[in-house]
């Protein structure tokens, strides 16, 4: 097992104790690490981009807490298929391993990106907390700086998500569209090689540096994400959720605004019975106390699309998800009931 040191806590200036609790060291290990006092192990995935942003979240866990945290790296089987995700099952490919590693003991919290988790519950885990949430939106990253109005008249264009493709041709049916697979600067290695441009998550590039590669951040209104785009989700084994260590831990990455936003968005898409093959876009917003979400089905030509949207009040010290999840529900149902599953592959129900 290789150990790297990823920071050093600080020491007190004249070796007097500080005011507030002491940072732990955060740490990253390729391979197994044992349980032990002190110390909280997070799963994660190796991507450039996963270590990144769980790099972050241990960092504030050990801020808050006092405790060493180490990160301890999971592969799972979508970081070494280059498969389509619909033919690999969905985006649930990055979850299931590090899901197992959490039930197994391996680790004690897990991080994901959000957009990935299956919607439906998952027996010993819980959702523990939902980060402040990063840039919601897509980005174009084209040659030249060129935009999506700019670019060609047949332009080709990247991207792995049948909502971004529908959403690029309902725009500019004229390009040509490709499925491509692989880390952010395997993508991004494409422009100027067999594409013009690809479309990429904005947080994924601004957590890793990449910023510089965008050349357009398309709008909310009308390039809608993929539910939870932008926002992490941190599991958590039912039985720990009390521990005191792990209550400090969760409560310093909790974001109640967040999470609300992300489980009004999952709960659409849950009720849609909708996979990572269905084109759907949503953005939920919390403004003057009341939270908005709005989502829209697409054909996967992108040549129709239908849009619903609903409120509901919303108050910071609501701690229960019941409120959220009747918005996304709400929603859902009136897609449905306007014929969202004419549109796209959708197995919901009302």
């Amino acid at each position: 097992m290789t150990v790297t040191s990823l920071t050093t806590p600080p020491t007190a200036a004249g070796g007097e104790a500080p005011s507030v609790v002491e940072p732990g060291a955060v740490s990253r290990a390729d391979g197994a690490v044992a349980a032990s006092s002190g110390l909280l192990r997070i799963g994660t995935r190796g991507s450039a981009l996963a270590v990144s942003q769980t790099t972050t979240v241990a960092e504030a866990i050990a801020r808050a807490t006092g405790v060493d945290v180490v990160l301890v790296i999971i592969t799972t089987h979508g970081d070494v298929s280059r498969a389509p995700l619909a033919q690999l099952g969905g985006t649930g490919v990055f979850v299931s391993a590090l899901r197992e590693a959490l039930v197994a003991g391996e680790c004690d919290l897990a991080v994901h990106s959000l957009k990935d988790l299956p919607t439906g519950p998952c027996d010993g885990i819980a959702l523990g907390a939902v980060p402040a949430r990063a840039d919601p939106r897509d980005a174009l990253c084209a040659r030249a700086g060129m935009t999506l109005e700019t670019l060609p008249v047949g332009a080709r264009v990247g991207t792995g998500s049948p909502r971004r493709a529908a959403q690029l041709l309902a725009r500019r049916p004229d390009l040509q569209v490709s499925d491509i697979r692989g880390n952010v600067d395997t993508r991004l290695a494409r422009i100027s090689d067999d594409l013009d441009a690809v479309v990429l998550a904005a947080a994924g590039l601004d957590r890793i540096g990449r910023s510089d590669a965008i050349s357009e951040r398309f709008s909310l209104e009308t390039a809608p994400p993929a539910p939870g785009q932008g926002a992490l989700a941190i599991e958590v084994r039912d039985g720990d959720t009390d521990l005191p260590v792990m209550r400090r831990a969760l409560a310093a990455l909790n974001d109640p605004r967040a999470r609300a936003e992300a489980i009004a968005e999952r709960a659409l898409l849950g009720t849609l019975e909708a996979g990572c093959a269905a084109p759907i876009g949503a953005t939920a917003a919390i403004t003057d106390d009341t939270l908005t979400l709005s989502a829209t089905v697409y054909r996967l030509d992108g040549s129709e699309q239908l849009t619903a949207t609903a409120s509901a009040p919303w108050e910071p010290g609501m701690r229960d998800d019941e409120a959220p999840t009747e918005v996304g529900r709400r929603v859902a149902r009136e897609l449905l009931d306007r014929g969202a599953e004419r549109l796209a592959p959708l197995g919901g129900t009302r």
